[in-house]
């Protein structure tokens, strides 16, 4: 068998969970495989480190600490709003909305709290501060396509480079998932 190598498409089957709570936050066990290109920062650099050299068909599980995941929880993304923007929005503690920020970008934020006339969101990614524990097969592992290749190791036409919900794959609020480098970013 052959190990990953960086500049390679490889596909994985994975399961993650929280390292602390044991609770499974994403899986794609028994569904469409995970593809990105390795080396291209599609992914959490903790799982794109752990899947170079890796064996294809090998099963094995990495833990990855929040600096290369998703961040350290910071307090300063914390940020009161009018509620009055939220119209039309029956909050709930815990909820994850969807804006646009600044510059344009899909943001993601969590209903921390609320009162009657202010809202607490949380723009930290929801897995901010966790560490991580992936378990992982890999697949299969491939040369690029020259279209992967000239979009910048977009892997399977999706071209966001942004989160759609694989915990792993890095992204801005829309089809792929991310931490500021590829996704789910700030």
């Amino acid at each position: 068998m052959s190990n990953i190598e960086t500049n390679k498409v490889v596909a994985i089957e994975y399961e993650v969970m929280d390292f602390d709570t044991k609770e499974i936050v994403d899986s794609n066990i028994g569904a469409k495989p995970l593809e990105f290109l390795v080396g291209a920062g599609q992914v959490i650099t903790g799982l794109e480190k752990a899947i170079i050299g890796a064996e294809i068909g090998k099963k094995f599980e990495v833990q990855v600490k929040p600096e290369e995941a998703y961040g350290i929880y910071k307090n300063d993304f914390l940020q009161e709003v009018p509620k009055e923007q939220f119209e039309g929005i029956e909050l709930e503690k815990g909820m994850t909305l969807f804006g646009q920020g600044e510059n344009g970008q899909t943001v993601q934020v969590v209903v921390r709290d609320f009162g009657d006339e202010m809202v607490m969101i949380d723009y930290n990614h929801p897995l901010a501060g966790k560490t991580l524990l992936f378990n992982i097969t890999v697949l299969d592992s491939r040369e690029p396509t020259e279209q992967e290749i000239m979009s910048g190791g977009v892997v399977g036409g999706c071209g966001c480079n942004t989160e759609g919900h694989h915990h792993g794959h890095k992204d801005e609020g829309g089809c792929c998932g991310g931490n500021g480098e590829c996704g789910c970013s700030h």
